[in-house]
């Protein structure tokens, strides 16, 4: 039986049309998709290049299997195998997934030319990206973002006040954004309306509802205390109707979040921090420095008010690499040969 001929060579060929890659005396499937892409997709050099790194990895693979199969024999098994390989070497996410869309793509291309049981790429994912680490200010960092003024707001002492305690607060207890917002001056349970976070001024604490609806209290230091009172005496003259909110915006309403995240980024830029510094960098910058103090893991799960140790198990990867600066700036065998 003949192939038909025709100008356009239709996308799926039947089994009598399909061209034999895998006989020695044809040439390489892998070099002859290559050329596929360059000459009929016009992929750049570099682009084609990439390809064929992904592609000699493959192969390496897959010689490396007893038997050293061929890639038209590979199946779903093998590539899982191959990915979680490379993830063992120490390959990120990312990195695996590109490899994987260069895999899946030669597949789809052998599929048109050979006979192939199915794609064995499809189906098969990398493994989840590491999340990045959060950010956190050094300490010395983080202290001038919350005591040092703004020049630009001489002129306003009240917003310059309320702008202290709130960045005060937020370190000083690593409140999230939503639940410094929702504080108020005292607790207050009245008709339709229930206080879901105060700070207690006595007791040295601020009570706040978290996640989940959960609540917690959680210290608050001395200068956060010094910079709520310094607010408080001021603060009268801005309430409007709700006398309940312990932080206001200038038109005396409670602030919002997003305004809040907006002062803090003017103020981290006006100080010149190198960090842009958002509310949850406060967060995550008190719970930094409190495990590097302390190494209490379990009161740190308890004051961010996390539900599972292991969401607060990444700041002790903040802490390595804190460690790891200082041996490999101190240690006299960590210093590179010149």
């Amino acid at each position: 039986m003949s192939c038909p001929r025709s100008a356009k060579p239709p996308a799926r060929r039947s089994p009598a049309c399909w061209t034999d890659v895998s006989d020695a005396t044809n040439p390489d499937p892998v070099a002859r998709y290559l050329d596929s892409l360059q000459t009929q997709r016009k992929l750049s050099p570099h682009t084609v290049t990439s390809y064929r790194r992904d592609l000699l990895e493959l192969r390496a693979l897959a010689d490396a299997l007893p038997g050293k199969l061929q890639l038209a024999a590979l199946n779903q098994f093998h590539i899982r195998k191959f990915a979680a390989q490379l993830h063992g070497r120490g390959l990120n996410g990312r990195s695996i997934a590109r490899m994987l869309s260069a895999w899946r793509g030669f597949y789809v291309w052998l599929g048109e030319h050979e006979a192939i049981a199915a794609n064995p790429v499809e189906g098969v994912k990398a493994p989840k990206r590491d999340k990045p680490l959060p950010k956190a200010l050094s300490a010395d960092d983080a202290v001038r973002v919350v005591s040092e003024r703004n020049p630009a707001h001489d002129d306003k002492r009240t917003l310059q006040l309320c702008n202290r305690a709130m960045f005060e607060l937020l370190y000083s207890s690593g409140l999230r954004v939503s639940e410094l917002c929702a504080l108020d001056v005292r607790y207050a349970k009245e008709d339709r309306y229930e206080s879901s976070g105060w700070v207690d001024m006595e007791a040295q604490e601020v009570a706040v509802t978290g996640k989940g609806n959960k609540q917690r209290r959680v210290p608050v230091g001395g200068p956060a205390l010094d910079a709520l009172r310094a607010w408080l005496a001021v603060r009268g003259a801005l309430v409007k109707l709700d006398p309940h909110p312990l932080f206001l915006s200038e038109r005396g309403t409670r602030i919002a979040p997003r305004v809040l995240q907006a002062r803090l980024k003017a103020h981290g830029q006006a100080l010149g921090v190198p960090a842009n510094v958002h509310p949850h960098v406060l967060r995550h910058s008190f719970a930094s420095h409190v495990l590097q103090s302390s190494g209490d893991l379990r009161a740190v799960q308890e004051m961010l008010g996390h539900a599972s140790i292991a969401a607060t198990q990444v700041y002790t990867s903040l802490d390595f690499q804190r460690l790891a600066q200082v041996y490999d700036a101190a240690h006299p065998r960590a210093k590179k040969k010149p």
